[in-house]
């Protein structure tokens, strides 16, 4: 029987709602497609933007969008993507599927979809080919009252009010797609850029500098060691790919040994972030400085048929335990962690939502997301688990992953069996205090299950098959089970 001990007097702060965050780059089928359709489609839609996907998104409370990439950033130039559509800039989106980018969705577009979720934009701006004069005006076009010519641009182009946009990043992964960097050079780079993304009126930008890939921990050194004092965040990116970069596993077919090796390489991002932790914490002991992964989640084989640049997988129960483990993760590790940004929103790798024609498809990652919202801005509680070792001998795990918060006086606890075929029993105390009852909501499934086109099986549902015992909770989670119980 696992354990898990929930204490109301130890935390690591606030979990912040940055950390269920979303990422949509120009790649395959996320933006057209997959987020935007035109005003002319006769998908049902506002302002040219899926209703049936907004309104999913709304429905996660979702509170940041990264946009428009992505290795695309390093490429894009915002100019092409403003005025009328019919007159943009025709490009071949040379880093993704060698396909035409008309640029219909620009930063018009951008702004208007996160109005419709009532999320905040993440912009990333271009260093890889882009100018520090370009990336500055940017942020004065978006973010400026004065009446200088790159505003008068914006008023012509139909918006009037600054949008204010805080949080933005210079560069994507300048150590690869982004300029093939080195750490000293992005580094003077990054400190230059900076300087131009100029503050106007009260909204103080966020700033983040392109951080490291996985456990590169000499790249956060020079980094912080050099511009600390310049940054608001540090990004990350770890992905999870079983298999390495050149076996990767198939989606939907795969065997329990492969389910393992994914569960484990996805817990592996607390290692890596506890080693840039460690250097983060040396030059900024006050944590100020955030570490934003904002790009992670499973990358598997394009399904069968499909364009390979486009990056579409399917999404199985295997996928919502890997969300399951990088949520709690995150959690537990939020005095550093400010935000995260899973890859991706539509139609790209882990994608929350796919879409085909006028259907769309909640994912089990989707589900997860919405078993985990409560979190949000609430105050961490120490949550310690007490589970039997599983897994293979290669790649050994525990039976049980768990984090907790509590908000407004009521404690969110969300638990997952990653057993694949095997039910337990789950024990939950809370120190000090008895447990006097509890409400929850599952997601259960086979590990290769997943909601396709016309098959919608997978679903969050009511659960209540639990009970109080001597002031604790006794769980029967059933076998690759993901809940959300609250105290």
């Amino acid at each position: 029987m696992a354990k898990i001990s929930l204490d109301r007097n130890r935390s690591k702060g606030t979990i912040s709602r940055y950390i269920y965050g979303s990422f949509a780059e120009h790649l395959g089928r996320c933006i057209y497609g997959g987020i935007y359709v035109g005003k002319d489609s006769p998908i049902p839609n506002v302002n040219g933007m899926r209703k049936d996907v907004v309104e999913a998104m709304k429905n996660l409370r979702m509170p940041v969008l990264r946009w428009p990439g992505g290795c695309f950033a390093d490429e894009y130039h915002w100019r092409d993507g403003i005025g009328e559509q019919q007159d943009r800039k025709r490009m071949v989106n040379t880093h993704w599927g060698g396909v035409v980018e008309d640029n219909s969705f620009g930063t018009h577009e951008f702004m208007e979809l996160c109005r419709q979720v009532g999320c905040e934009p993440y912009i990333t701006g271009n260093v890889g080919s882009g100018t520090v004069k370009e990336m500055s005006e940017w942020v004065e076009y978006l973010n400026s009252d004065g009446d200088s010519t790159v505003v008068q641009e914006r008023w012509k182009n139909g918006q009037k009010e600054a949008w204010g946009v805080r949080y933005w990043g210079v560069g994507n992964e300048s150590w690869g797609c982004g300029g093939n960097m080195r750490a000293e050079y992005y580094t003077d780079e990054y400190r230059r850029f900076q300087t131009y993304c100029r503050q106007y009126g009260d909204n103080k930008l966020y700033k983040i500098a392109c951080g490291p890939s996985d456990a590169d921990v000499s790249w956060t050194e020079v980094l912080m060691k050099n511009a600390a004092n310049m940054m608001d965040g540090l990004s990350m990116h770890s992905y999870t790919i079983p298999g390495g970069w050149n076996n990767k596993n198939r989606a939907t077919v795969f065997t329990q040994d492969d389910y393992w090796e994914t569960l484990s390489f996805a817990a592996d991002i607390d290692r890596k972030i506890g080693l840039h932790a460690a250097i983060m914490d040396r030059y900024d002991p006050e944590k100020r400085v955030g570490l934003i992964i904002d790009e992670w989640g499973t990358w598997f084989q394009v399904e069968p048929d499909t364009n390979p640049g486009f990056l579409y997988q399917q999404n199985t129960m295997r996928d919502a335990m890997v969300a399951a483990v990088s949520l709690d993760i995150f959690n537990k590790r939020c005095d550093r962690v400010h935000m995260a940004n899973i890859a991706q929103t539509v139609n790209v790798l882990q994608a929350i939502i796919l879409t085909e024609g006028d259907q769309m498809v909640l994912t089990p990652t989707y589900h997860v997301f919405d078993l985990y919202k409560e979190h949000m801005d609430a105050k961490e509680l120490d949550c310690y688990v007490e589970a039997e070792q599983t897994g293979t001998e290669k790649y050994p795990m525990p039976s049980v992953t768990a984090s907790a918060s509590e908000k407004d006086g009521r404690i969110t606890l969300t638990v997952s069996n990653l057993e694949p075929e095997k039910a337990q029993e789950i024990t939950v105390s809370l120190k000090g205090e008895a447990i006097r009852g509890a409400e929850g909501r599952i997601l259960t499934g086979k590990m290769d299950e997943y909601n396709d086109f016309g098959k919608n099986t997978l679903a969050v549902k009511a659960f209540s098959d639990f009970e109080v015992k001597d002031g604790a909770l006794v769980i029967r989670m059933p076998a690759c089970a993901v809940a959300e119980i609250r105290l």
